[in-house]
Order: structure tokens, then sequence, then C-alpha cells
């Protein structure tokens, strides 16, 4: 089905197909997949670009046009039609949460979310694109949305035009203990950063840990939820906005609020999934944990990063309905995402900013990722951190469509 409304400055058309749980099982259980379609008036007929966010489990942003946002959707209506794809599980697509699993065992919990991968993503992409009759597309690709975009370079690339990948180039074949050991590494360097900037923080920091306040969810703050702090620090803006965190009362309202600076009760799926999305091919049992530096033995006021932990399904009481199935998919062989040999032999027309210093994707690996694809042409900037596309992404954009037309 399709819809079309109008808002100020947009032509948005909603799109719903429906597609196999299994793409391999088409017969099987079927889920909702929803699309927004978001033209100029001006531009019904343009090409389209797929944009993929990042996650696991985020919905794409709402497009407005006064003011603009996403901040890049004006340059990319200049050139395309935009598709802002719910991936499966988020959105308005079929959700996951406690109520969709509802009447299942752990393990069919398990057996129904193994399908909610960039495989999956991309078979339903695919989908999107049969319904509307398109030819092949550009796709933009922001964080694990490029996780996504590569999976597509690999197992579907007669459905792309043009692949535009920002802070997303995932390792290939690499263990996700590689990944964390590297993430840690610059988690660490930014804890080294920010206790500069900030020294009175230090106390302040662990002040809160001691007071150990309710939150606004009902969980009581622990050393490790306000650790998980730390995640801000990959943002451009993020050290302010920790800053801002820390000179709050532990006490207060406010401070209960925006402690919980990861949406676990939203979006359950990127805790669920988080660390599958680096396993090309490996069981990740609960790899951040096992690889966390003994340095956070030694210091209680070092911050992680985006990382999983499995005593966040006993402590957040978002988490705990998914505490025994999170088991079972820390124990899951996941398949491989990636085609070396397909991306070797690439024909499609690709470009990747890479930043420096990315704590999110390691930039060695992207760049090790970069020389394995035929053809990608690598932006290596360390202007800018992982946010660069909410940042400034008209500029991101452009710089990237430069490069994969050759204007660069």
């Amino acid at each position: 089905m399709s819809i079309v409304r109008r808002s100020p400055g947009l032509v948005v058309t909603e799109h719903e197909v429906r597609v196999p749980l299994d793409h391999t099982a088409p017969g099987g259980e079927q889920i909702t997949v929803f699309a927004r379609e978001v033209a100029d008036p001006d531009g019904q007929d343009r090409p389209f670009l797929l944009f993929l966010q990042g996650g696991p489990g985020f919905e794409a942003p709402r497009p407005t046009r006064r003011p603009s946002a996403p901040g890049w959707l004006d340059r990319a209506l200049a050139d395309f039609r935009v598709l802002m794809l719910d991936q499966r599980g988020t959105g308005r697509s079929t959700p996951v949460g406690p109520a969709t699993l509802a009447g299942r065992t752990p393990a069919e919990q398990a057996a129904y979310l193994v399908h909610f991968r960039a495989d999956a993503i991309v078979a339903d992409a695919e989908a999107l694109r049969a319904h509307l009759g398109s030819p092949p597309w550009t796709v933009l690709g922001q964080s694990f949305g490029g996780f996504c975009t590569l999976a597509y370079l690999s197992q579907r690339p007669e459905g792309l035009r043009e692949a535009l990948f920002t802070g997303g180039l995932p390792p290939i074949g690499r263990h996700p203990d590689e990944v964390y050991a590297a993430t840690y590494a610059r988690v660490l360097e930014r804890n080294r950063r920010y206790w500069a900037r900030y020294p009175e923080d230090r106390d302040r920091f662990l002040a809160a840990v001691d007071a150990a306040p309710v939150l606004a969810s009902g969980d009581r703050l622990s050393l490790a939820r306000l650790r998980q702090a730390g995640n801000l620090l990959g943002r451009s803006e993020g050290p302010e906005l920790l800053h801002a965190l820390l000179e709050l009362d532990p006490h207060s309202p406010a401070f209960a609020h925006d402690a919980e600076t990861i949406g676990f009760a939203r979006n359950p799926v990127y805790a669920v999934l988080h660390e599958s999305s680096y396993s090309d091919g490996h069981v990740t049992g609960w790899s951040a944990q096992r690889t966390m530096p003994p340095e956070y033995a030694e210091d209680r006021a070092l911050l992680t990063g985006e990382h999983v932990y499995r005593w966040m399904f006993d402590e957040l009481g978002a988490l705990r309905p998914f505490a025994e199935v999170a088991e079972l998919l820390a124990a899951h062989p996941w398949p491989r995402l990636y085609d070396a040999a397909v991306l070797g032999g690439n024909e499609v027309p690709a470009a990747a900013a890479v930043y420096v210093e990315d704590l999110y994707v390691e930039s060695a690996f992207s760049l090790e990722t970069a020389a394995q694809v035929r053809g990608l042409r690598p932006w290596v900037t360390s202007e800018y951190e992982h946010n660069a596309l909410r940042a400034d992404g008209a500029a991101v954009l452009d710089h990237l469509l430069d490069l994969v037309r050759g204007r660069r």
C-alpha cells in the first residue's frame, strides 16, 4: 500500500510491503517493512537514494523542510527522491519488543531474531525496490547502515547504482574480539582527553556513583551504568553533553532522566543484536565484556563506549525480558555477511567517509576493507567525528557524490 501526503516543501509517499521473516523461506511467517519516499515538489521523477540508518534497531529520521531535517536532506533532494527505510523491527515496520515476542520460548525468540541482521535488511530493500519498480539505486549508509551497504555490495550488487558510506565500513572476516580491543583503545584515549579538559568532573562522576540515585526508568544507577555515558564521547558535541550531565545534582530529576544516555527501553534491538553486527562468521560470546582492559578494574572513573555487556540484561529493567534470548544469541554461530571475492570484483561506484578517530568503527579496519573493495574511493578525514552526517550532512554527502561521480 502507498499513501501520499504533503507537508511544507515536501511530497511524502508512505510505502508498506509484506516480506518473509526469513527470505530463504518465502512461504513462512511474514512481517511488514515501511519506508517514506521523500521528494521535492519539483523532483518527483528523480532517481531514488535509499538511506540506511545507523543502529542496529533504530528507524530512519522523520523528514521536515522548514527547518530542513535531517541536515543532508536538501542536498539529497537536489538529485534524488529519498527513501527513508524503517529497517525491520523498527519504527513503523513490524516492531521487535516484548509484545512481539510474547508466547515464544527463548529458543523461538532467538530463531526469530536471527533474521534481523544486515543480510535480511538487504533482502527487504530489494523487495522494496521491486515494489517501486525502480532501476538500481544509490544507497547512503550511516554507521550500521554502512554495514548493511557492504552486505548489499556483497549479496545484491545488481540493485545498486552507487554505494555511499559514512562512518560505516566494517571489517571483513575479523573476530569481534579484535574490533572491541581496538575500540577500547580509542575509548581509553578519549577518557584521558576528557579528564584533562574537565578534571573536576572525576569527583562529580564518583560522587554520582556513590549516591546511586534512582533513574527515570526506576533502575538504580550503578558504576557500570554511569560508565556507559562515555558513549557520548564519540560525537562532536559529546564532551560538552557529558560535562552537562555531570554538572547536575545526582538527586535531581534532570540527572535521573539524562543519565540514561542510551535508549534501551525504546530500542531494545540495539542491545540484543549489537555484537552480531560485528560478527562476520563468528560466535560473539559477549565479546565486549571478555575484552575489557584491566585498567577498568584499577580506575573506577574510566568510562566505556558503545559496548554491550551481560550485566545489562539483569540490571536494566527494559532489557530483563531479553536476558535468556541474549544468552542464546551470544552463543549463536553467525553466518558470514560479506563476500570478499564479490567485493574484490566490485563494479558499483563506491565512496566512503572514514573518520580517523571514529570511536565506534575502527578506522584502520575500515581502510583495510576499503582496499578490498574494487573501485571504492575512501575519503579519510580527521575533521569529523562519527556523527558527521548529522553535524555537517550537506557537505559530507556532497563530497561523497563528487568522489563517486569522478568530480574529485
